[in-house]
């Protein structure tokens, strides 16, 4: 089970759902609510960095969920809508389970994870309108009302990192084999034949085309 886990690839994990409304409660108090637009439950991985940060701003934000002015359907981006964005951190996302047990230990810690969290909402305000980007809060017991419309739910990772070491040392290996098996193959493999025509028929051995046509004619 260990080398499993070993060579799982880690990617940032979101659900993105759109949404006719959605909120965030914690106990009796509500923190945060939005009209029309998506519900994002984002889930970080011990590998991220700044590319997957990239990647899945990018992504949430141009994601065509939207009708345009005509109601054509999967034309229009949350940005080009001008609707909210409600994110909320879920590090279960990240969960590979044990038998029916789930294992969070491909979640990065929350001491790491809540400032990286924090500056993908950054970027996404930057990216966007400040104002219409809504949180959650992070660490503590949330009850998240989604309104799903549609329904209408995406599963997005980020590009896989890149693999375990070990595991592309093995991959390169195998990569180099095969190429020295092309390189070297039939090159070889034509020296042996050759050498077999010509303890067979020492004549045949000059690679004349005269004398190979001349050998096929009846």
């Amino acid at each position: 089970m260990s080398v499993t886990h070993d060579l799982e690839i880690k990617t940032m994990k979101a659900i993105i759902q759109r949404v006719t409304k959605a909120s965030v409660t914690v106990g009796e108090d509500q923190i945060s609510s939005i009209g029309r637009g998506l519900c994002v439950l984002l889930g970080i991985s011990v590998e991220d960095t700044q590319k997957d940060v990239d990647y899945m701003v990018r992504k949430i934000l141009n994601l065509r969920l939207f009708e345009d002015e005509n109601g054509r359907a999967w034309s229009r981006s949350v940005m080009d809508k001008e609707l909210e964005v409600l994110c909320v951190s879920q590090f279960t996302l990240q969960c590979i389970l044990k038998g029916n047990k789930p294992d969070y230990h491909s979640a990065m810690p929350a001491e790491l994870s809540q400032p990286f969290y924090n500056n993908m909402l950054e970027q996404m305000r930057e990216t966007y309108k400040p104002e219409l980007i809504k949180d959650g809060q992070f660490g503590a017991m949330m009850q998240v009302h989604i309104q799903n419309d549609g329904p209408v739910t995406i599963q997005l990772e980020s590009p896989a990192a890149p693999t375990d070491p070990k595991l592309l040392s093995k991959q390169e290996k195998q990569q180099q084999r095969k190429e020295k098996t092309r390189s070297k193959g039939p090159s070889e493999s034509s020296r042996e034949k050759a050498a077999l025509r010509s303890k067979a028929d020492p004549s045949a051995s000059s690679g004349a085309e005269g004398d190979v046509s001349s050998e096929r004619e009846p």
